[in-house]
């Protein structure tokens, strides 16, 4: 595939053992020696355009046999002079030229052999002779067929959109946190950001909600997302550190962990009472998700929390998770430099 300024838009089909032998048998054998003006106009290398789908964006697919990721790029986005494509799930670098998709493969080697067939007939055709005379009359004639058909091909649906934030190319993946084909950028603090807008939308949303219990449980809905999100984010940092994966759901677990470990704190920089809040919030997640917010032993153990009594409810409100979000941004960035 040639890349242009214009994004990924065109397959160069060079080196087809079928087109190449299928020529050079036919000038041997069938009209021997003689020079197949069409077939040779052709060349021996072809550019086929491969249009972008409805919205813009051309399928990509990952040359690794392990990973084959299949991913879209928006066209005239990202670097334009990059030379260079990565696999945003595996992170194999590359060629452009070896992302092309098996559907796009086939459906240039389909427009090439159609051109092939055709070539030839029109060669093929000025062999044709009428001879009379004597005792014998004598005509060729060259029937061209039904050309080859096309192969025809959709660009696969994707989950997630992505604007990278260092060159701005608009890629689409499965999942969330990838590397940006055009630069290699790992992504993970910015869908992390992301997930902290839409938990922001949520709490909006309650406010404006005028049922009690609807806004209550948006607002344990949100403070779950932002437990959930920070322990993804967490969780592929390490993989992509080559480091074993830890869970994040338990933050006193994960700090004592990252410790031992690695000599490694993962709330550098954030002040004693600070710590002892976002724990107090990590605990009241739990709750909310094993015993529908009543407080036990554990709680009373781990929170810190003066005005818990065991056996009932625990409260968050929106304040709490719109405190939660710059101190878990704070972890996250301090996850980035681990040795």
């Amino acid at each position: 595939m040639e890349r242009r300024t214009d994004g990924y838009k065109k397959i160069i089909y060079s080196g087809q053992a079928r087109c190449e032998l299928f020529r050079k048998r036919t000038q041997k054998t069938l009209l021997r020696g003689r020079q197949l003006s069409h077939l040779e106009q052709l060349g021996s290398k072809r550019s086929i355009a491969i249009k972008p789908d409805a919205d813009g964006y051309l399928g990509r697919e990952c040359p690794n046999a392990e990973c084959e990721g299949y991913f879209k790029v928006r066209t005239g986005t990202g670097n334009s002079q990059n030379r260079t494509c990565y696999c945003p799930y595996c992170g194999k670098r590359g060629d452009p030229n070896d992302f092309a998709t098996k559907d796009q493969l086939e459906y240039a080697k389909s427009v090439v052999m159609r051109e092939v067939k055709e070539a030839l007939f029109k060669d093929l055709r000025k062999m044709e002779r009428h001879t009379s005379g004597g005792f014998i009359n004598f005509s060729v004639k060259v029937e061209g067929g039904p050309p080859i058909p096309l192969h025809h091909y959709r660009e696969k649906a994707l989950e997630t959109q992505v604007i990278c934030e260092a060159c701005k190319l608009d890629y689409m993946v499965y999942g969330v946190f990838v590397y940006c084909p055009d630069c290699g950028e790992k992504n993970t603090f910015q869908a992390l950001q992301a997930n902290h807008e839409v938990i922001l939308e949520i709490l909006d949303l309650a406010a404006q909600n005028e049922k009690a219990t609807v806004r209550t449980q948006l607002i344990e809905d949100a403070l779950e997302n932002c437990v959930s999100g920070f322990d993804a984010y967490g969780r592929k940092t390490l993989g992509l550190a080559g480091k074993r994966v830890i869970s994040f759901q338990n933050l006193l677990g994960a700090r004592k962990t990252l410790r031992d470990q690695h000599a490694f704190d993962v709330a550098d920089g954030v002040e004693p009472d600070t710590w002892d809040f976002v724990v107090r919030c990590f605990q009241k997640r739990h709750l909310f998700s094993h015993s529908m917010g009543v407080i036990d032993d554990e709680y009373m153990k781990k929170a810190n929390d003066p005005a818990a009594v065991i056996g009932r409810k625990v409260s968050i409100d929106a304040d709490e998770v719109r405190q939660l979000i710059p101190v878990l941004q704070q972890f996250a960035k301090n996850l980035q430099k681990l040795p």
